[in-house]
């Protein structure tokens, strides 16, 4: 009864009389009786009786029963054992109707615990010696009040502390003034109409905001929370101060420190990546290779920083590098700083590659430091020398052998290794190698097929664009030798693409789209390799119908540019049976979408026109809808290019068809097409009336 009629109740819509509830004054006497009920009830009863108090006092504490705190605390502090457990009850109930409530919802408690707290925590100090049964009843429940006070609120997690209010003020603070200074505070880099306000700016803020911003390096580097976002603002703030010498002047006794102890730590391997790794490897290399995380990344940010100011700055590369080289030389360092180091490495390869002090010295580092890793036992070392050779891969190597050694570990790396990050980047680490090395290419000939067969496999797991490009230049590369395997990969690519577009998540993932697409390209790529293997052709014709026919059925308007490109690439050298029937699907589409695709299907309609005419002649309705979709375009509201291209067709078609016994029905046509046209009041695009005549008089 107290559970279900404790509350006041309003009448139902349309009722006067209100609905039962247990009046005020019988409320009143259960509040006064109820905590010593339950400390003097047997234990059946008392669970009863707890469940009511947590009704109560979930509709009455505060505001009308603020004495259930003094009640509690008085039975507490008793000489007599016998009322702790009852006490520590209804506190438990207290405790819990708060349990899961925001944090400013809990203040009546916080305003409570201030109280007991210490009393439970002297209680059970006193209760540990003692390990009667009674005792430890008393010990479980205390714990269990602190569990539930402690749960959910104890500490933000790290996780969410960026989106607290404090560290968003800060970045939206930072992300202004590194703006301001990145458009219109760098003299040099504004619009004469800033230049006054760059130099200003300049010499009014620039300095004070950068010796904050130092003050919030200083604070991560001792180890204090800084927000991401922050972080990647202050490093964005600093980079444009390098360039300039009054700013550079204030940083430059800092810039050893800031490198080595915040940028270098950002750059390493975390705990983080650690937990990402283990757990979901795939989301691991969509988080590395996502654009929109490297565009609010701390670690990228700390990385264009430490470019610029060793590009800028001659005396920042000698001591880094030092830096990096006794952390790879000593055994005994962490190998996660290893790993930061080869990071810094590879993120300055294009400096250390153009300077003459460092540049003969690389292809001995990849040997004694990049080489050995590649064989190490932890996977995110072996991934980051893979990274390594790809930022190198275009170092001119003087020993023949240590080329083949990078080109082969790589190799290894892609088809043996175990770890799906490791493949992802040996796949791009070789790929480079092989685009830049002209010895590369050759080694890796006899290995084309089962290199192909591993990437078609990462792709299929990871669905990663960048592997994608991957396959489509290795295409580019050795079309010769793929040729020999292009049904097959063809074959794959299609399995992929089927299973991205009928995914659950297709239409929610940006990334799946842009895969896709690159898996269109990357076909349309083979089918230009193949295009001298007509057998070969044939083969591909019917898996790409299947991919054309998958996105007209779903109407995945994104991808029609592409499918168009490859109907056209299977009709320049011949047009099957298969392909003229496509031709009536597209009208079918074309009746949809109308103007809006009709310049993608030129290439293909002009195919259609003059690389099998006979069978375009053979069949009126070939033609019929040729001369529709002209009529259509011409007639409505296509825009200029749409109208060029379609009177360019018509002239295709009269040329091409001159003299085959159709003159007089396309004569017919076109006089159609000449009055419709002319007919349309106030066309914008009389130049396209002029060119219907002229093509008349070519009859």
């Amino acid at each position: 009864m107290v559970t279900q009629y404790w509350p006041d109740r309003e009448p139902p819509p349309g009722e006067a009389v209100f609905p039962f509830n247990i009046h005020e004054n019988d409320r009143q006497q259960i509040r006064d009786n109820i905590v010593e009920g339950i400390i003097r009830s047997p234990d059946l009863v008392r669970v009863q009786l707890t469940m009511c108090l947590r009704a109560i006092i979930k509709y009455d504490f505060p505001g009308h029963w603020p004495a259930v705190v003094d009640k509690i605390d008085y039975y507490l502090q008793s000489q007599s054992s016998g009322s702790w457990l009852g006490s520590l009850l209804c506190l438990y109930q207290l405790v819990k109707t708060y349990e899961y409530k925001k944090a400013e919802e809990r203040e009546p408690l916080i305003a409570a615990m201030q109280i007991f707290l210490p009393r439970i925590q002297q209680q059970i100090m006193q209760l540990l010696p003692d390990s009667s049964h009674y005792s430890v009843l008393l010990q479980k429940q205390i714990l269990k009040i602190f569990y539930a006070l402690v749960q959910e609120t104890l500490q933000i997690d790290e996780d969410d502390r960026p989106e607290l209010v404090w560290w968003k003020c800060k970045k939206w603070a930072l992300h202004i003034v590194a703006r301001l200074f990145e458009r219109y505070g760098s003299p040099g880099n504004v619009t004469k109409e800033y230049f006054e306000f760059s130099e200003f700016f300049l010499k009014t803020y620039a300095v004070g905001i950068q010796q904050v911003l130092l003050k919030i390096l200083d604070q991560y580097r001792q180890k204090e929370y800084v927000a991401p976002r922050v972080l990647q603002q202050a490093f964005n703030y600093l980079n444009q101060g390098i360039v300039h010498s009054v700013t550079w002047k204030q940083m430059k006794p800092h810039i050893q420190n800031i490198s080595e102890d915040v940028i270098f730590s950002v750059m390493c391997y975390k705990d983080e990546d650690e937990e990402l790794w283990q757990e979901d490897p795939y989301e691991y290399i969509r988080m590395k290779f996502d654009i929109f995380e490297d565009y609010a990344s701390p670690t990228t940010a700390a990385q264009t920083l430490l470019y610029t100011a060793a590009k800028k700055r001659k005396e920042v590369l000698p001591k880094m590098m030092a830096f990096c080289y006794q952390i790879l030389t000593d055994p005994n360092f962490d190998p996660r700083k290893k790993d930061g180091a080869l990071h810094v490495i590879g993120s300055l390869a294009d400096i250390l590659l153009k300077k003459s002090l460092f540049k003969d010295q690389m292809e001995l580092l990849l040997q004694n430091h990049v080489f050995p890793l590649l064989l190490s036992n932890l996977g995110y070392l072996r991934a980051r020398s893979c990274w390594v050779l790809h930022a190198f891969s275009s170092l001119k190597f003087h020993n023949e052998l240590n080329l083949r050694n990078a080109v082969e570990l790589a190799k290894k790396s892609l088809i043996e290794d175990k770890e799906m990050p490791v493949k992802v980047e040996a796949a791009l680490a070789l790929q480079s190698l092989i685009s830049n090395q002209t010895q590369a290419k050759e080694y890796m000939k006899p290995h084309v097929r089962p290199i192909m067969q591993e990437l078609l496999h990462i792709v299929r797991e990871t669905e990663n664009d960048d592997v994608t490009n991957v396959i489509q230049k290795m295409i580019c590369e050795y079309s010769q030798e793929v040729a020999s395997i292009a049904v097959d990969m063809t074959q794959h690519l299609a399995e992929i693409f089927g299973k991205v577009l009928q995914s659950d998540e297709y239409e929610e993932i940006e990334d799946k789209t842009v895969m896709a697409m690159g898996i269109l390209h990357t076909i349309d790529t083979i089918l230009t390799v193949v295009e001298d293997h007509k057998e070969v052709t044939q083969q591909l014709e019917n898996i790409c119908l299947r991919i054309i026919d998958l996105v007209l059925q779903k109407h995945v308007i994104e991808f029609y540019e592409e499918i168009l490109s490859l109907a056209y690439s299977l009709t320049c050298h011949g047009i099957s049976p298969q392909m003229w029937q496509l031709l009536g699907i597209l009208y079918e589409v074309f009746q949809q979408d109308c103007f809006e695709y009709f310049t993608d299907m030129m290439p293909l309609l002009h195919n259609y026109v003059t690389i099998d005419t006979d069978t375009l002649l053979s069949n009126p309705k070939h033609l019929e809808i040729l001369f529709t979709m002209c009529r259509k375009v011409l007639c409505g509201d296509a825009g200029e290019d749409a109208e060029c291209h379609a009177a360019k067709l018509l002239e295709v078609i009269i040329l091409q068809c001159k003299g085959k016994g159709i003159d007089q029905v396309i004569h017919v046509k076109i006089v159609e097409l000449s009055f419709s046209f002319s007919s349309v009041t106030l066309c914008p695009y009389l130049s396209e009336f002029a060119y219907i005549h002229r093509i008349l008089q070519l009859l």
